[in-house]
């Protein structure tokens, strides 16, 4: 099953975004084709919540991007994670981890 991430909290695609920038700096696609990979095609991420993800990671000062040359040569913004969102990762990684245990407990209930 794959899940359009548009109509989500963007919370949750914020982390997965957070995620990937976490190893390197990537452009818009190279972001969503990490996730796509790393959930072994489960989910995706359409490019108006990704776009709308990072300026609004930008704004808050958790990534930040400059212009580049992709894999092909083509001009692309690339993203990199800062050190307030290094921090800000952590902090959700946390809460995510806790909301899961939360939700598997009440679904291992029935």
């Amino acid at each position: 099953m794959t899940r359009d991430f548009s109509d989500l909290r963007h919370g949750t695609l914020d982390i997965l975004v957070l995620k990937a920038l976490s190893a390197e700096p990537m452009h818009g696609y190279a972001i969503a084709k990490w996730v796509g990979e790393k959930a072994t095609g489960e989910l995706t991420i359409t490019d108006p919540a990704l776009y709308k993800a990072l300026h609004r990671l930008e704004a808050e000062g958790a990534v930040s991007a400059e212009w580049g040359l992709s894999e092909n040569n083509r001009r692309a913004k690339y993203y990199a994670l800062t050190a307030r969102g290094r921090q800000t990762l952590r902090s959700e990684i946390a809460a995510w981890r806790q909301y899961s245990r939360a939700v598997n407990a009440v679904l291992g209930t029935t």
